[in-house]
């Protein structure tokens, strides 16, 4: 468009548009119609559908950035962890045993929310971790999904456990172990960062120095269960993967799916045992 003798920028969207703003990434002419508010300057509408397409969300309602769930959860463990010391029975009736898994099947939750004791380094550690990858993660999934990926990774670490003490026939005592911990929940959230990032195109490095140092440590130290993390971080990257899916509807149904997959694995787990260490004779 020419207007005595001077070419005047117009939007390539609306040739009939003069536009002396220009986007900030392609530094092309935008109209008002097609300015879109960046963090400096503004951007036009194509640019903003390109870096969405190329850096999607996990989910479309991130929360306001306080880790709510990630303190309940510490809370909660730190309280019930301070009655572990009261009373031995808070254990007894929250362990998790593969031997109890099909007639007490709450406790492959429950283990998730008890410590070893009376030392606190195994709470203080798995706070720790929790409180790190919560704040991270919790406002970017938003409270419900952050809340199901760590107990759908709890609950993958009890069937992790189950399982491998399943596969492990031989050594009977393995079926009969307890274990406790919210290690399963948190190997879960580090796959889930590790899975996050990958889909955002950031920096993985930092957590996968976290994971090396756990696996060798679950193999140096002992009384470490490292089935449960290993099947808290393959739970948890498969939850990761479907909370990444662009369509929000498919979130729920995706992650009622693992659910079912890891209730089916750990009642495969009984068949693969003597019927007796199914049920026993207490």
């Amino acid at each position: 468009m020419t207007q005595q003798g001077t070419t005047q920028p117009t939007c390539p969207r609306h040739p009939g548009q003069v536009a002396y703003v220009r986007c900030q990434r392609c530094e092309r002419p935008t109209c008002a119609e097609c300015q879109r508010p960046a963090q400096v300057g503004v951007q036009c509408v194509d640019c903003v559908k390109q870096v969405a397409k190329a850096n999607p969300r996990a989910v479309s309602r991130p929360t306001d950035g306080k880790p709510i769930v990630s303190y309940a959860l510490i809370g909660l463990c730190s309280l019930i962890w301070l009655g572990q010391l009261v009373s031995e029975r808070v254990t007894d009736e929250m362990f998790f045993a593969p031997v109890l898994g099909a007639s007490e099947p709450w406790r492959f939750i429950t283990a998730a929310f008890v410590h070893a004791s009376p030392s606190p380094m195994h709470l203080l550690f798995n706070m720790y971790a929790l409180w790190l990858t919560g704040q991270y993660l919790e406002p970017i999934l938003g409270r419900a999904r952050f809340l199901a990926l760590f107990l759908i990774s709890a609950f993958g670490g009890s069937v992790g456990f189950e399982v491998l003490a399943a596969l492990d026939v031989p050594r009977a005592d393995a079926w009969f172990q307890g274990t406790v911990g919210a290690s399963g929940g948190v190997f879960g959230l580090f796959l889930g960062v590790v899975v996050l990032n990958l889909r955002l195109k950031r920096d993985i490095t930092p957590m996968l120095i976290v994971l090396g140092l756990n696996a060798v440590l679950s193999f140096l130290v002992s009384g470490i269960a490292w089935q449960a993390h290993l099947g808290g971080a393959i739970t948890g990257a498969a939850c990761a993967a479907v909370l990444n899916l662009r369509d929000r509807k498919l979130h729920w149904p995706g992650l009622a799916a693992i659910v079912v997959a890891l209730a089916a694995l750990a009642w495969m787990a009984t068949k693969w045992v003597p019927a007796a260490w199914v049920n026993p004779i207490v």
